[in-house]
């Protein structure tokens, strides 16, 4: 009876664990989601993670500058269209990609990779569907949580600290 008990008890334990571990939202950069219909007809679905500045400098310490960047925490964030679109004017086929970017100090590249199940660190410049390079912003309100906002006129911003980085996202006509 008391071996029933123990290895009921480790079971317990054991799941506990695996459930705390899977539970997301209990990360230390939360998982988060926007999903908008834009004014011209098209769904856009973002999934990301929101890392928090904790002190440290944008460029330096986290996103650095002129290197690739997962645009996010943990898994790829991830981008979805759900008709072809145009992205600052580059044609983007409906589907799912991940979404990454490499900060400029006026300037930052926004990727569209065809790889979208992976670690966000994983990276493979082959796999690029679109690239376009838009001008940094600044924001109005210091965000200390990375923060992924989209508008029915199809505008997504970036947000980050007192950076903003915004592109458009239309309907191919």
């Amino acid at each position: 009876m008391k071996k029933v008990i123990l290895i009921c008890s480790l079971l317990t334990l054991v799941c506990s664990i695996a459930w705390a571990q899977s539970d997301k939202s209990k990360r230390p950069s939360p998982p988060d989601s926007v999903k908008v219909t834009t004014d011209d007809g098209v769904t856009i679905e973002i999934h990301y993670s929101k890392p928090s500045l904790k002190g440290r400098e944008i460029g330096v310490d986290v996103a650095p500058i002129n290197k690739i960047w997962r645009t996010g925490a943990n898994e790829a964030t991830t981008i979805q269209v759900d008709k072809n679109v145009t992205v600052e004017g580059q044609e983007l086929a409906a589907g799912k990609y991940s979404l990454h970017s490499i900060p400029g100090e006026e300037k930052t590249t926004i990727i569209f990779n065809k790889v979208w199940q992976k670690w966000g660190t994983q990276y493979d410049e082959k796999e690029d569907a679109v690239r376009v390079t838009v001008a940094n912003a600044t924001s109005s309100v210091a965000q200390e949580q990375f923060k992924i906002d989209i508008l029915p006129s199809g505008l997504v911003t970036l947000t980050w600290g007192s950076y903003a980085v915004p592109f458009t996202i239309k309907a191919t006509k």
